[in-house]
């Protein structure tokens, strides 16, 4: 027997006896809807140059990677580094002016997540169950603000390797699972999260022993591999324990908790036919789906909670599982039930999101062309330019060098996007970005200064350091959509005021 037939939920009916793996044409037949489906999904990725920063910062650091820049050092993220490869892989091979190829990719990233819970639950339930999983996935993938479901960023690129890891030890492919587990962690630190129901499937197994120690293999060698190519303590630092004031709730848990408020209500609107059986079947019985479904849609909640951040995108990671949990449910569910109104409501809603993608713009966009195109114009290609805000795009838009190792201001003041006036500043920010941030304007000052502040707290004027680089080097020349634009004083810099850090 196997190990999915020793978890699986007592009572839960199948659409369908499972079938042999290649037997029929299950796949012959699926995988071209897929596919349509998964184009057709992801369409409104494809109008617009990036849906948000998020884009916009591997795009910039993929450029920087591929001048010579080191990863954690002269140019630095919060993020593992999987991503960033990746996106410097796709511009060595077809140029940086576009995200196309890493789209392209995005699409086929999601595509694979369908056909691995489409197999998932074709073991378990039948062929039947298999193609709903496989479609009502992908129907629900864009069920979110388009900003968040249609960007290629981490979870995106996340959600297959944790599809990969619960496919492979459903199996007991124990080594294989280790390493899917290890991909979905160095592509996003909450794809770790997996590892929970892959342990749980493991205790299921009759050879946990052997399993636990090719799981252990599979999951620390590429991590260790990654580790030693960027430097363990740098690692370490920039994708956990650099990040506390970033990952604190202090005054901001109001404003946390209406966004999850709300980017929950956008993700049960997208994910409506699926959570419909599975609350129906709730109310008649103990339990809906195997145990290590509820243990991953759990992990993957606490996931979504982790930083209390709670932004639209963290909420991708929650679509595989509850695409699974609402298969098991429709399988246990009366006959006339299968699935039929859960397809109805996923395409209508799809359909919804769809439209909001295709006929919305994507936030800040217009602005940071502008003040790209502004900074373009008064730089030569070799300069080097800062831009004081939180749209590192605008690099990547104005096709200059940033002036230091960290893209945004929030790196360097603990400001993100939602957060208050308070725990923003110097004190707040990266421990250490800000003597490294000095040395690098002192050193090599930009030919342009952007202020892009517009009014949040982490401007200029409440930053000590970068103020006085302005008073003593800078004139302002210019004012862009609200971005102030500040070029390097020609001739013997001006005195340092007093109280006044260089």
């Amino acid at each position: 027997m196997s190990v999915a037939q020793r978890v699986a939920a007592p009572g839960a009916r199948s659409y369908g006896p499972p079938t042999a793996p290649g037997a029929g044409r299950f796949w012959p037949r699926l995988l071209p809807v897929l596919c349509a489906l998964a184009v057709t999904t992801r369409l409104p990725s494809f109008t617009r140059p990036l849906w948000n920063p998020d884009e916009g910062f591997l795009a910039t650091e993929a450029r920087m990677l591929a001048r010579g820049a080191v990863l954690y050092s002269t140019v630095v993220d919060r993020k593992p580094p999987l991503l960033p490869w990746l996106y410097q892989l796709c511009f060595g091979l077809f140029g940086d002016g576009s995200l196309l190829p890493v789209k392209i990719l995005a699409v086929l990233a999601q595509l694979l997540t369908a056909v691995l819970l489409a197999s998932l639950a074709r073991r378990r339930w039948g062929e039947r169950a298999g193609r709903t999983a496989g479609v009502l996935y992908l129907l629900v993938s864009i069920g979110l603000d388009p900003e968040d479901a249609q960007a290629a960023t981490f979870e995106v690129f996340m959600v297959p390797w944790t599809a990969a890891a619960m496919w492979c030890a459903d199996r007991g492919r124990w080594g294989a699972a280790g390493l899917a587990v290890a991909g979905a962690l160095l592509t996003k630190q909450t794809g770790g999260a997996v590892l929970a129901p892959v342990l749980l499937l493991l205790c299921a197994h009759h050879r946990r022993a052997a399993g636990a120690g090719a799981l252990a293999l599979g999951l620390v060698l590429p991590v260790a591999a990654v580790a030693w190519l960027t430097g363990p303590a740098r690692l370490l630092f920039w994708t956990v324990t650099g990040s506390g004031s970033y990952a604190s709730a202090q005054g901001v848990l109001t404003l946390a908790l209406s966004r999850a408020a709300f980017n929950a209500g956008v993700l049960c609107v997208g994910c409506a036919g699926l959570l419909a059986p599975v609350v129906a079947l709730l109310l008649t019985r103990r339990r809906v789906a195997p145990p290590e479904l509820w243990l991953w849609t759990a992990a993957s909640a606490v996931a979504v909670t982790t930083g209390f951040h709670f932004f639209g995108h963290y909420y991708l990671q929650l679509l595989p599982p509850l695409t699974l949990l609402g298969t098991s449910a429709l399988c246990a569910l009366p006959r006339p039930a299968l699935p039929g109104p859960a397809t109805a409501v996923s395409v209508l809603t799809c359909g919804f999101f769809l439209v909001w993608g295709l006929t919305s713009h994507a936030p800040g966009l217009p602005h940071s062309l502008e003040v790209a195109a502004a900074a373009r114009e008064r730089t030569a290609p070799t300069d080097r330019v800062l831009f004081w805000g939180m749209h590192p795009e605008q690099y990547w838009f104005a096709d200059r060098r940033p002036a230091g190792h960290c893209l945004t201001a929030g790196l360097l003041t603990n400001y993100s996007g939602g957060r208050g006036p308070s725990r923003v500043g110097e004190a707040y920010g990266v421990p250490g970005t800000w003597p490294v941030f000095r040395r690098e304007l002192r050193l090599r000052p930009p030919a342009l200064i952007v202020d892009d502040s517009r009014g949040k707290p982490y401007g200029p004027s409440r930053m000590p350091s970068l103020r006085a680089v302005l008073d003593r080097r800078y004139e302002r020349v210019a004012v862009v959509d609200g971005a102030v634009l500040y070029a390097r004083r020609p001739g013997p810099l001006r005195p340092t005021a007093p109280g006044r850090a260089a």
